[in-house]
């Protein structure tokens, strides 16, 4: 890429993100789109817009979002949402702090060093205006070099000192949220995995009680066993279909009323997709399917509590400190039986994987490992390959017959600017489901959970195929006969490859934070979509609402993608010091603009009180271990004879992870028992938090207290402890 299709994209990609932002503005003052930019006002009984829609401005939303307290984003979207600011806010201040030092030391020191001639170092084709501010510049062995040097430490302990503050103010929002006053029903269950084989003469409820009974004699409450639940919820889902086919077809019809009181009722067809078979009045057809499946539901959800048993429990206390401390304990001289962990939130419970076996959980793990590894594996094949593809000399070299087309000066400099980036994110696109399918097949037993695991899993993907496959595809076809001819070569292209992508790199950012920040704020495909939906789809408020549902931040797939862009820009840190401003920008316009996103769009799906930050965490210095070993290739490739002086670093950095590690992580796998000990405001409803773990396919109907004596345990104790 030549230095003018370089501007050309950033121009380009800058205006856009304008308009974008203007467009945000006109459209969100719109009472009509209220639901699509401040849904999750509108569920929490908010004013949509305080002060009104006309006070909207194209920078309100800058000033409200930069004024809103920690405290306000944990009372809007959790715990989890604050903790992702703490990451976005410690990956800024590292190359805030970085670049402090960074910019004004080495880019001069790259600008007046003249003894390699300019030539194609840090960037492919002609843009040299970059080389002459990178490390690519500066002369083998040269005393300069003592300065990029200073800078790798420098960086090193930036990123130390962040990281360890974030762990520290991480871990205190993580312990004021559980010692909350609040009653939260997941503080007051275990779950139970890996229950043994029933005794004769006992049932599954009465083995599970009678082991916590005699363990935890004053604060046992009851328990409730996991049951085979597949063919209630098919039953179930069944029923809560018709339920919304037949509020649908009485929407209609009052609404054909309104224009023609003669209006006949609804009728369809009941063979495949409503066009074949016998024609029936839609309403009274729903009614008595309701009716048929309402009676199937009640007969079955007897015969699920009765006789479907599994060997697994979820165990209440009276007390969230007998819960917490009953969750950390050994409760058998087998790890294989009566394994406990503290239960997740009801609406995160995966119920399907509650019953996997302990080895089969295990096996399970390993295969999935397996299959991600051969995936990362042979994705780096198509990935390469496209880097390879999406240079334009290559494309010629393998198209000829678009030479032409890729002459004309307007048309190679929109095809540089754009044409590889765009093909990496739409390949990239396609991969999170898949992961999140495997993460799931692990038997995992929380939502949460199924999160960071596909997050980690996601993360090893982007950086392996995308910072790693890019760099090598980029030089695949031009390096590939030397490293035939020498297979040891191949390390040199390594080293000398990461250089070669820096103006690819730089694009790459630039792309991700304005077009895709851009697209972020001004939510025009959800707008398009909910419209669309609301004009020709949507006929009762409950699908008006599910329409605009706006999901939450996602992730299983934020977090990776945000983890890609510090990869890049600190692995380019010292060798290209002008991509730290673009990696500033990036963290610092995803803090404002997602900070808005989450006070008034997105919908926490579940709250696991920061346990993802080790994750996070770990993989930071992941990047960071990266980054260090990366100059210590590059110094090796300059024939730098000092390098060995930066070997301390990746050691520091193992150091500094396992006393991280030693320090803090306990507590994110376990609530501490002097957090939970706090007083509660109230008596807890021990009835209300054992019912809010039933589900629905279960709790619906008639479901009185005489269907559960089979699969769930009555009171062992009256009264309830305040803590």
């Amino acid at each position: 890429m030549d230095f003018p299709s370089f501007l050309t994209s950033l121009a380009t990609s800058f205006i856009i993100f304008v308009v974008l932002m203007l467009l945000f503005t006109w459209l969100s003052r719109k009472p009509g789109n209220a639901e699509v930019y401040y849904p999750n006002r509108i569920l929490k009984g908010m004013n949509p817009v305080e002060g009104g829609y006309m006070t909207r401005n194209p920078f309100s939303w800058i000033r409200e979002a930069m004024s809103s307290s920690e405290t306000e984003i944990i009372n809007m979207s959790g715990v989890d949402t604050a903790v992702y600011f703490v990451f976005l806010g410690t990956a800024l201040g590292i190359f805030v702090f970085s670049g402090i030092v960074l910019l004004p030391v080495l880019l001069p020191v790259a600008a007046t060093d003249h003894s390699i001639k300019a030539v194609n170092t840090t960037s492919k084709g002609t843009f040299n205006e970059l080389d002459k501010l990178s490390m690519g510049k500066v002369g083998n062995s040269g005393p300069q070099l003592w300065a990029f040097v200073v800078a790798t430490y420098w960086v090193s302990i930036v990123a130390y000192f962040f990281l360890w503050r974030a762990y520290k103010h991480v871990t205190e929002l993580r312990a004021k949220a559980l010692m909350s006053p609040e009653v939260r029903a997941d503080q007051f269950a275990i779950l139970v995995r890996d229950i043994p084989s029933v005794p004769e003469g006992q049932s599954k409820k009465e083995q599970v009680d009678s082991f916590f009974r005699a363990i935890y004699p004053e604060t046992f409450y009851r328990s409730m066993v996991v049951t085979n639940n597949k063919k209630v919820n098919k039953i179930y889902e069944e029923l809560e279909g018709y339920k919304k086919k037949l509020e649908r077809a009485e929407a209609i019809y009052a609404e054909s009323k309104k224009t023609n009181p003669d209006a006949l009722k609804l009728s369809h067809k009941t063979g495949f997709l409503g066009i074949i078979g016998e024609k029936v009045d839609s309403i009274e057809f729903y009614n008595d399917k309701i009716k048929e499946l309402s009676q199937q539901l009640e007969a079955e959800q007897k015969v699920t509590l009765k006789e479907k048993h599994q060997s697994s429990a979820l165990v209440f206390f009276n007390s969230r400190v007998a819960a917490a401390s009953a969750s950390q304990n050994l409760h058998a001289p087998i790890v294989d039986t009566w394994t406990v962990m503290d239960a997740p939130e009801p609406r995160q419970l995966i119920w399907t994987n509650l019953s996997k076996k302990f080895y089969e959980r295990i096996i399970r793990q390993y295969v999935v490992y397996v299959i991600v590894f051969l995936t990362i594996f042979f994705y780096i094949i198509p990935i390469g390959f496209i880097s390879a593809l999406t240079t334009l000399d290559n494309l010629v070299k393998l198209l000829p017959f678009l030479k032409p087309v890729v002459n004309l000066k307007a048309i190679k400099t929109v095809l540089e600017a754009y044409l590889p980036q765009l093909a990496l994110i739409i390949f990239l696109a396609l991969l999170p489901k898949f992961l999140l399918f495997l993460s799931k097949a692990e038997g995992i037993p929380s939502e949460s959970h199924v999160v960071r695991a596909a997050s980690g899993k996601y993360f090893y993907f982007t950086v392996l195929n995308v910072f790693i496959g890019v760099t090598l595809g980029g030089t695949l076809f031009t390096s590939f006969k030397s490293i035939e001819n020498d297979p040891n070569s191949i390390f040199r292209v390594l080293a000398k490859s990461l250089p070669q992508n820096a103006t690819f790199f730089l694009t790459f950012v630039a792309l991700k934070f304005f077009v895709g920040y851009g697209l972020e704020l001004s939510r025009i495909v959800p707008l398009i979509i909910f419209h669309l939906k609301k004009k020709y789809l949507c006929k009762t408020e409950a699908e008006i609402k599910e329409a605009w549902a706006p999901g939450d931040l996602g992730y299983a797939t934020r977090f990776p993608s945000d983890m890609l862009i510090m990869t890049i820009v600190l692995c380019y840190s010292v060798i290209a010091p002008i991509i730290i401003p673009f990696g500033a920008v990036y963290f610092g316009l995803g803090w404002l603009l997602l900070r808005n996103q989450t006070l008034k769009v997105y919908v926490p799906s579940f709250e696991s009180y920061g346990r993802m930050w080790p994750h996070i965490h770990t993989r930071m210095l992941a990047t960071l271990i990266l980054f260090q070993a990366t100059m210590l290739g590059y110094f090796g490739v300059k024939e730098f004879k000092p390098t060995p002086v930066l070997f301390p670093l990746p050691i520091f950095s193992l150091i500094f992870g396992f006393i991280c590690q030693k320090k803090f992580r306990r507590f994110f796998v376990s609530p501490a028992l002097e957090v939970v000990s706090h007083e509660l405001k109230e008596v807890p409803n021990m009835e209300a938090v054992f019912r809010s773990f039933i589900p629905p396919s279960l709790s619906a109907g008639k479901t009185d207290e005489h269907q559960f004596e089979d699969a769930l345990s009555h009171v062992s104790k009256p009264g309830s402890s305040s803590v």
